[in-house]
């Protein structure tokens, strides 16, 4: 039996971060005799949702044991080893690092964006902890870039929700509206957008996506408001579960967050991004898909016909160039 401990932002049921916890569990559970146990913020969520064994993030106590008792300590994905969210954010990461390193654990570094690093002490730990993991596994060139600088050897990888499993299914008179809370969001962005909606898409039912209720709720509410101001008879809901279902049945899709966008890609669903980082807008120019700034100044008209003559199958042909390889990791895990 192979025991696998898995650190990152679980449990606080941020969409992107649960799918790709969820693929990885997927994955290895296909594979024999392996025992999981996550780090979460929400055990219970955590070990219902996806049955496996979950610790308490903070509860070092059990961290320290888990880790201790582990063979393989996983790391990711996501963008963890970075200081801007705050510094205790990298601490803490690469606390639980150092002990898989103490221990003499193998540690894997899965999917991550590394950095940004703003601070020299930041980059000092990081840099030294992953010259001595077993596997380095980036999502992004620019950390490629970052650890080949510092004389690490790392491997670069897609994002992990391209290897998500999905089968396209018939589409329902509905369009999905995905907004998360930034600071460039703006009235101006939500006003056109409502505007946008109502004119083109007032013949369907709108869902407005939700992926981080803690973070989102109150921004979707508000886009609703709005939309019910311009037409009281529109037929709306807020959604916040059940979410790959939900995205996977739409006709289209406006959205901001990458991994609802990559979802919809996934299922050939019409996908207009909103343009509120960089990650979404290099997504959007590799799959060919209208894009949306933040100050909302494109022209409508067209960004709608762009979106109307998007293909299924330009769609699902791009997301199947892009193959997560899962052999580096069975590799190791298994040896």
């Amino acid at each position: 039996m192979v025991k696998v401990a898995i650190s990152g932002y679980y449990g606080f049921k941020n969409f992107g971060d649960e799918a790709i916890l969820s693929v990885l569990i997927d994955h290895l559970k296909k594979l024999q005799n392996l025992d999981i146990t996550v780090f979460s913020s929400d055990i219970d969520f955590t070990s219902k949702t996806y049955l496996v064994n979950a610790v308490k993030r903070f509860d070092l106590k059990k961290v320290i044991k888990t880790i201790q008792d582990s063979d393989v300590l996983i790391s990711g994905g996501g963008s963890l080893l970075q200081d801007v969210t705050s510094f205790k954010s990298v601490i803490y990461y690469s606390l639980i690092i150092a002990l898989g390193l103490f221990f003499n654990k193998k540690v894997i570094i899965f999917a991550q964006g590394i950095g940004p690093l703003n601070k020299k002490l930041s980059k000092f730990i990081v840099s030294n902890l992953l010259k001595n993991c077993s596997l380095v596994t980036v999502r992004d060139e620019k950390s490629l870039m970052l650890l080949k600088n510092w004389g690490i050897n790392a491997n670069l990888v897609c994002d992990p929700i391209y290897s998500l499993d999905a089968v396209p299914v018939s589409k329902e008179n509905s369009v999905g509206i995905q907004l998360r809370e930034f600071k460039t969001m703006n009235y101006d962005l939500l006003n056109k957008l409502a505007l946008f909606v109502v004119n083109k898409f007032g013949d369907k039912k709108v869902e407005i996506f939700s992926l981080q209720e803690s973070q989102d709720f109150e921004l979707c509410k508000k886009f609703e408001n709005i939309l019910k101001t311009l037409n009281p008879n529109l037929d709306t809901e807020i959604v916040t579960e059940d979410i790959v279902n939900r995205i996977s049945k739409l006709s289209y899709l406006i959205a901001m967050r990458f991994h609802a966008i990559l979802v919809a890609l996934k299922y050939g669903i019409k996908t207009c991004a909103i343009n509120y980082d960089v990650k979404v807008e290099k997504l959007a120019n590799e799959a060919a898909i209208p894009l949306i700034s933040m100050d909302a100044h494109e022209n409508f008209e067209k960004l709608y016909s762009d979106l109307e003559n998007l293909r299924e199958d330009d769609l699902l042909k791009f997301s199947k160039t892009k193959n997560f390889d899962w052999s580096i990791y069975d590799e190791l895990l298994l040896k």
